[in-house]
């Protein structure tokens, strides 16, 4: 039975960016995203660069047998296009974007993923996620140190390990091939919707059956809903039985729309898969100098580019740009029997400590408050020194409060002396019961544990 695809494609800013990165294509034969990113270089640009690179595909004929190596040749060759381009533009460097792409070669589909897009199926109402984020916390999930539910909610969740960006020599997708059934439904996102979205409404919301375009639109809402801290993208597929009503142009949205939108069908060849190729911009491409390159965000993921940066640099030797981001990350730990400030990351990577010790604080672990003494033991992170601060000031609070401290005295009291009434009955001062005289040296060799730091200590 030979089955086609039934497809939509939706991208939205979200409530937070003033730009979209992401980029997103769906046709007859090939569905991808692209989630780019970088600080003052255009991340919108690295995913448009993806898209044109993988667009090609969508018009040609794939046997099973060679679709992987299609794949795998069309993400490296636009992992070179990247490279090409920032050498050619120094100020893009330090762009980069995820690529998460499904090719279909008769009943069959390949699979390409690097980043922490994913892809998803739904089977017979069951949802599964059938791509791995390659991210610092799965490592930890990997490793059994994280559990799926706390690794949802790690500060560190968006840290890449792999990614297409000119910081990265050699990019290491993975790829995969898929028997495909009639009646699946695949979902490609990036992480403005599977970050705010649970896998629970993701499934119900696939399930529920509408169709693709409709599901988009309802994925992209639940995003907004959630407050969309980031841009939002998302391809619905379905497999279907019935090749001629399948739909035949693709859909191009996202960063790379805007190219699309600048070109005619004329300039960008006959073909819709010609036209998608040409969505890569700048001087050459344009023919002719005016033509302007598209918007560049700010304001972006410096942290998700960083960190995978940070992971490949300290697994190739711990290169100083590397350790510097390291340096920058801040958490409230523990160090001996005291509340101490790090600089770094609450984990170690193998055999790499990733946590330098700041400075200690005098506050007793022991007298914390047994939920705050968790908190530590933990690892709390925060984003600056003067957080990290603010957070030893309230753990110094509630040590004192759960510690007062004994007043001391250098010259003890004498104990009082029991007298007996004329009349028989005690007098106030036989009441007091007769304590024992403790010495100067004994009163000074037992202050409160926590006498320093309530203090004002450091």
């Amino acid at each position: 039975m030979a089955i086609a695809l039934r497809y939509a494609a939706r991208s939205d800013v979200g409530l937070v960016r003033q730009t979209n990165q992401d980029s997103g294509y769906a046709g007859p034969h090939l569905l991808v995203i692209a989630d780019g990113m970088g600080g003052h270089a255009g991340g919108d640009v690295a995913s448009s660069l993806a898209i044109g690179e993988l667009a090609p595909l969508d018009g040609e004929s794939h046997g099973s047998d060679d679709a992987i190596a299609h794949l795998e040749q069309a993400v490296r060759s636009a992992h070179a296009e990247l490279l090409a381009r920032v050498e050619e533009e120094p100020q893009l460097a330090g762009m980069g974007t995820t690529v998460t792409a499904l090719l279909r070669s008769g009943n069959r589909l390949a699979l390409a993923h690097i980043g922490d897009s994913r892809a998803y199926l739904l089977r017979d109402g069951a949802l599964t996620q059938i791509t791995k984020d390659h991210t610092f916390v799965q490592t930890l999930v990997d490793e059994g140190r994280l559990t799926p539910e706390e690794a949802e909610h790690h500060p560190q969740r968006s840290v890449l390990m792999r990614v297409l960006s000119d910081i990265v020599d050699e990019p290491e997708p993975d790829f995969s091939m898929r028997e495909s059934r009639v009646g699946d439904r695949y979902l490609l996102c990036s992480d403005g919707l599977s970050g705010v979205v649970s896998f629970e409404t993701l499934r119900d919301t696939l399930a529920a059956g509408d169709a693709p375009g409709v599901t988009c639109e309802r994925l992209v809402a639940l995003a907004r809903r959630a407050g969309a801290p980031d841009n939002v993208t998302c391809i619905v597929a379905d497999v279907i039985d019935e090749p001629t009503t399948a739909d035949a142009a693709p859909a191009v949205v996202g960063a790379a729309s805007v190219g699309a939108q600048r070109r005619s069908p004329e300039d960008g060849g006959g073909s819709a898969a010609e036209r998608a190729a040409a969505l890569t911009f700048g001087p050459d491409d344009a023919g002719d100098d005016d033509h302007a390159a598209p918007p560049r965000r700010r304001g972006a993921r410096v942290v998700r580019l960083a960190g995978a940066a940070v992971v490949a640099l300290v697994l190739a030797g711990g290169a100083f740009a590397a350790w510097h981001w390291v340096r920058q990350q801040y958490f409230v730990g523990v160090y001996g029997d005291q509340v101490a400030v790090f600089r770094g990351l609450p984990q170690n990577l193998g055999p790499i400590d990733l946590a330098t010790l700041d400075h200690t604080t005098g506050v007793l672990v022991a007298a914390l408050p047994p939920a705050d003494r968790d908190s530590v033991h933990a690892g709390i992170v925060v984003d600056t020194g003067a957080q990290a601060t603010a957070k030893v000031a309230a753990l110094r609070d509630a040590a004192c409060g759960t510690t007062p401290a004994p007043a001391a005295s250098s010259s003890p009291s004498p104990a009082p002396t029991p007298s007996a009434s004329p009349t028989g009955s005690p007098s106030p001062s036989a009441s007091i019961p007769a304590q024992p005289t403790p010495s100067p040296s004994a009163v000074q060799a037992s202050p409160s544990p926590n006498a320093a730091a309530c203090a004002g200590g450091a």
